[in-house]
């Protein structure tokens, strides 16, 4: 691979995914560290302890987020990170419905929830192959 002058990453790293993976991966790495803030946010009524759904999602944020960095695994880490995107808010309504248990504004929370699409938007772009446009 040639480099080009200007450019960091080679042209099969888009920079979106670069971001992506590092939030995606900053993100899993939280919930694997400090889990008991994210077991808080976990909807009752789920058929799976807080603890396992914490960490499982931690470990799909990271896998999903380093996938995203190669072109073979892209598309597959595109399909999971929107899979997890989905799975997950639910969690961000429940705090949106219930701000007081997390000590944050509810009208932060509500605003958020809109930012979810545009976060799946990003990943589908982000996790398209190479030189694809769709």
């Amino acid at each position: 691979m040639r480099a080009t002058p200007g450019r960091l990453l080679p042209p099969t790293l888009p920079r979106s995914a670069v971001v992506l993976a590092a939030l995606f991966v900053v993100a899993g790495a939280a919930h694997l560290v400090r889990p008991e803030i994210f077991d808080r946010i976990v909807p009752p009524g789920l058929p799976l302890a807080a603890r396992s759904a914490t960490l499982m999602s931690g470990v799909a944020e990271i896998a999903g987020g380093v996938g995203l960095l190669h072109p073979a695994t892209r598309p597959a880490a595109r399909w999971g990170l929107l899979a997890l995107l989905v799975a997950v808010f639910p969690a961000n309504i429940f705090m949106a419905q219930h701000p007081e248990r997390f000590g944050l504004p509810a009208w932060a929370l509500w605003a958020r929830l809109p930012l979810q699409p545009l976060l799946m938007w990003a990943v589908w772009r982000a996790g398209r192959r190479p030189g694809t446009q769709r």
